[in-house]
């Protein structure tokens, strides 16, 4: 995150700060520690702090608003939000401005994301919203258009290893690290999980080759986070594409054999991949996982010879 808190210290400088900015980056690159950092250093609680931390402590304070689902909520509310801009219309408990972060932003009804339009366009001068989005795509085009966008990206990989070397030292990070898109902060989450990715890229390699039912292989990860699914999936199908374009090696991250790749039509490997993504924009419970996944893992044991380009 060096970067980032490069430039936002020569947007203090230079008194360019916004009003509303809309951080985006994949999971786990450390949107919500940079989120922190900016709105402990306008309120004046941590400015001497040169870089955004891991693990993000909370931050108590009067003119801070974090907007999140409530407990057991997929979605933010146009209450919360109503609440905001009422709170926002409001000055300043300190003094020092205020400022509220709402995450992730994509999470908003359609109802609370047009409700905090006015808020968008007719800022307070010592206000500064921030919205966290890790897929940009699915925010609606009104909010997108009315945030300044910062988009964080995944650091080198020998700076990623570096950090959790420093942070676990004596792990072997690589392999974590490359399941979580060099994220990492992902990456700490992938480390316990090694068995289950091993497991699944075992089991796709599998109904590939037809040595095991896409029934069965569904009916076990429709019992896994369906976030957790359809990310994989979208990652092991982009290292395929990259496969047939001699980006990598499927073997090393698939297990799928070459006679096997060499059955896939690469164009509608990109239409399988824009199915998954689009599942993967969709509220969880709006849709069958156990459905879903059947789709997706038979139209991969037949090679996705039956998936037409659209």
């Amino acid at each position: 995150l060096e970067g980032f808190a490069t430039a936002w210290k020569d947007r203090e400088e230079h008194a360019r700060i916004p009003h509303a900015v809309l951080l985006t980056g994949p999971v786990g690159v450390g949107k919500r520690a940079a989120a922190r950092w900016i709105a402990a250093r306008l309120l004046g609680v941590d400015t001497a702090s040169a870089l955004p931390v891991y693990p993000v402590e909370r931050l108590d304070h009067a003119d801070l608003h974090w907007i999140a689902p409530l407990e057991d909520k997929q979605t933010i509310s146009i209450d919360q939000i109503r609440q905001l801009v009422h709170e926002f219309a409001l000055t300043s408990y300190e003094g020092t401005g205020k400022v509220a972060v709402i995450e992730p932003a994509n999470a908003m009804t359609h109802n609370a994301a047009n409700s905090l339009l006015k808020t968008l366009e007719e800022p307070s001068g010592s206000a500064l919203l921030i919205l966290i989005a890790d897929r940009a795509g699915r925010l609606p085009a009104t909010i997108f258009s009315r945030c300044q966008r910062i988009d964080i990206a995944p650091p080198a990989e020998a700076g990623s290893l570096a950090w959790l070397n420093q942070a676990q030292p004596g792990t072997d990070w690589a392999e974590a690290l490359r399941l979580a898109g060099n994220a990492p902060l992902a990456a700490i989450e992938a480390l316990e999980q090694l068995d289950t990715h091993a497991s699944m890229r075992r089991e796709f390699a599998d109904v590939a080759s037809g040595k095991r039912s896409p029934i069965l292989v569904a009916g076990k990860w429709a019992g896994l986070d369906p976030g957790f699914v359809l990310d994989w999936l979208a990652r092991q199908t982009h290292s395929v594409i990259l496969a047939q374009s001699g980006g990598t090696q499927t073997t090393v991250n698939t297990g799928i054999s070459e006679s096997v790749l060499n059955r896939m039509d690469r164009r509608n490997l990109f239409c399988y991949l824009d199915r998954i993504n689009r599942l993967r924009g969709q509220p969880k419970g709006s849709f069958n996982v156990q459905l879903a996944l059947e789709s997706l893992l038979i139209d991969w044991a037949d090679h996705l010879r039956q998936r037409k380009a659209v």
